[in-house]
């Protein structure tokens, strides 16, 4: 029974990943935020019992560090990991900010840089010993936004980037130790993630001297929200993606999500810069 550890699996893709990969006979090591949140996930009858829920806000050095500690108790309890490793890590917690990069605050811009992309490097290098004995198998939970950059998510989008980054390299640095690594790059998906974007984008405020140039973007972003939220992808449907990467007899470097994700891939290959920007102005009413 192979064993995955999942972050962000208290709601949304983390979530749908947990259950499905149990159901699929995994050993799943879900990390949630608040205890309340694993136990109602524990309690799914798609967790079949082999949800084991964490505590792992994965900021907190000290909570890495006991969840590795966690991984290596698992590995080693029998019937649990034949390779007494961990087989897989499924980085996908994560938050978003957004609005004009000329208002987003220094402080919010390093919270999502330390949740997006320094507490996925701190969780994997916790894990690496772990999967190098597994041979086991890294999956970054992406986005479009890596590849194409959207106006007023320029924070989400520049970590997301990062993130692409950081797994282009690690598939190459861990090549001789056996440990493959993937991205699943997702449109637009059907998740709270969305609603808490909505609110945050209504709480924008406009100084004065600025209407002239953003008076527009909150109701502008608040209806680009909803119409995303609207035809996103069934989280369920990025977990069967994960599923399968982590299934293949060899991963694919890179997993695309939805239909929307794929037509603005095209779009940004296809189309000069300067068109996609008025593309991208038009959509947005800006």
């Amino acid at each position: 029974m192979p064993l995955a550890l999942v972050t962000g699996a208290s709601t949304g893709i983390g979530r749908a990943s947990a259950l499905r990969l149990a159901a699929s006979g995994w050993t799943v090591l879900a990390g949630v935020r608040e205890p309340a949140a694993g136990e109602r996930l524990a309690a799914e009858p798609a967790a079949a019992g082999r949800v084991l829920p964490l505590v792992l806000e994965v900021t907190d050095a000290d909570q890495i560090a006991q969840a590795a500690a966690r991984v290596e108790q698992e590995s080693a309890r029998a019937g649990v990991s034949p390779s007494g490793g961990l087989d897989a890590l499924v980085n996908n917690a994560g938050i978003g900010v957004g609005g004009p990069l000329e208002l987003i605050s220094s402080e919010d811009m390093r919270r999502q840089f330390d949740v997006n992309v320094l507490a996925q490097v701190a969780v994997t290098q916790a894990m690496l010993p772990a999967l190098r004995r597994a041979r086991g198998r890294i999956v970054f939970v992406s986005s479009v936004g890596g590849r194409v950059a959207m106006a007023f998510t320029a924070p989400y989008a520049a970590s997301k980037h990062a993130i692409e980054a950081l797994a282009d390299a690690l598939r190459v640095e861990l090549h001789i130790s056996g440990v493959q690594v993937a991205l699943v790059e997702p449109g637009s998906v059907a998740t709270p993630i969305w609603e808490k974007a909505r609110a945050e984008a209504e709480s924008v405020s406009i100084p004065a001297e600025l209407q002239p140039y953003y008076g527009k973007v909150p109701e502008a972003m608040g209806k680009v929200l909803e119409s995303t939220a609207r035809r996103g992808v069934p989280a369920e449907q990025v977990a069967q993606t994960i599923e399968t990467a982590l299934s293949a007899p060899r991963m694919k470097a890179r997993y695309v999500v939805g239909r929307d994700a794929r037509v603005m891939l095209a779009a940004k290959r296809l189309l000069p810069d300067h068109l996609f920007d008025a593309l991208a102005r038009r959509v947005l009413g800006v």
